[in-house]
């Protein structure tokens, strides 16, 4: 801030400076050479116009173009957010290749998706990001896997082992502050949609909110609940809850004195996975966690406008897509999948955040 302010008064300055030199320039050899060639208006006019161009041509550099007048602030402002609303719809346009060891990706190189610049986002880069920021992940295994993915770009390759082991502790919550960073990541157990439900009412409740909320849930809820209708309610629940608390954060004048996290709170929902049914484990998955339940538990999902695309808080993670473009093999056990997919999960994620701050790398 001191910087930009040193500059406008360095600029206002210039300013003040070339107006002077401009008036001195102008209007003391037009009052001379009115003195001297009054008698012959013709050769005055054409003195006059000689200097007044010379004086314009001077003075040309402190003033803003005719083109920046024609492009405003708030014609370039609707044109970015144009720009970027049409990429990130574009996020998940990510073509697959698989072969016999691994799987690979990319984003689509054809237009319009690589008029958008996608680009994977290395450890630096996401350490530079996350600088300081709370993220929060919630949710079942699949939500589990993206915070592993995320873990991998800004921990130390020597130490994931040990983070993988603690964070893949059976139904438990994990806590880790980067030091280097100062990134701040936790993740709560929380399978079924009542468990998040809570916990967006400790959200709200508290003082503090996180830059990032990542969570996600619906197979627990499927295998064991088998009620779509109560899982949809309880998403329009969320959905209501979290309206209420952005509110408290920031306030209509800006945000709240006392809140912790004054940055707009970036939010995003972990869809679920494409389920290979003949691949489930067991028989009671393979009859529960059937196409007909997932599709009712989608539409309630749609329903419950929790998503942005239907004017809900929530951007997706649309692991589902992402799941089908890697394909069958990438996958064990029908629905648990390669570390390729939940890595294309976090990059979607990563570059949906420089959109979102209209930031590059």
């Amino acid at each position: 801030m001191m910087m930009m302010t040193g500059s406008l008064v360095m600029g206002l300055g210039g300013l003040q400076l070339g107006i002077m030199a401009a008036c001195v320039v102008l209007f003391v050899p037009m009052g001379m050479a009115g003195w001297h060639l009054s008698r012959n208006k013709i050769l005055f006019f054409g003195a006059a116009l000689f200097i007044t161009l010379a004086v314009g041509v001077h003075l040309s550099p402190y003033f803003p173009s005719v083109s920046d007048f024609i492009s405003s602030p708030a014609s370039s402002s609707t044109a970015s957010s144009s720009i970027d609303l049409s990429c990130f719809s574009l996020l998940h346009r990510i073509l697959w290749f698989n072969n016999t060891s691994s799987s690979s990706w990319r984003w689509d190189s054809s237009s319009p998706v690589s008029d958008c610049g996608f680009q994977r986002v290395g450890p630096s880069d996401t350490s530079d990001l996350l600088n300081g920021s709370w993220v929060l992940f919630a949710g079942d295994s699949q939500a589990r896997l993206v915070a592993l993915s995320l873990l991998t770009l800004v921990i130390d390759s020597d130490k994931i082992d040990s983070v993988r082991a603690d964070l893949f502790k059976r139904h438990s919550d994990y806590h880790v502050l980067v030091a280097e960073s100062g990134l701040k990541l936790d993740f709560i157990w929380a399978p079924y949609v009542a468990n998040l439900t809570e916990l967006v009412g400790k959200l709200e409740d508290g003082t503090s909110y996180p830059d990032v909320l990542v969570m996600g849930s619906g197979l627990w809820d499927m295998l064991h609940i088998h009620n779509a209708s109560d899982y949809g309610a309880s998403l329009s629940s969320i959905r209501t809850a979290l309206a209420s608390s952005l509110a408290f954060i920031t306030g209509d004048n800006g945000p709240v004195t006392g809140t912790t996290s004054i940055r707009s709170p970036h939010r995003f929902w972990i869809g679920m996975p494409w389920l290979v049914n003949s691949m489930l484990n067991t028989e009671e998955k393979r009859e529960k966690l059937s196409g007909v339940a997932f599709h009712e538990y989608d539409r309630e999902i749609q329903e419950s406008r929790i998503l942005r695309q239907s004017g809900g808080p929530f951007a997706l993670l649309d692991i589902r897509s992402l799941c089908q473009g890697c394909g069958e093999t990438c996958t064990a056990d029908g629905m648990h999948y390669e570390g390729a997919v939940y890595d294309a999960a976090v990059q979607v994620l990563l570059n949906a955040l420089l959109i979102e701050s209209h930031q590059r790398i």
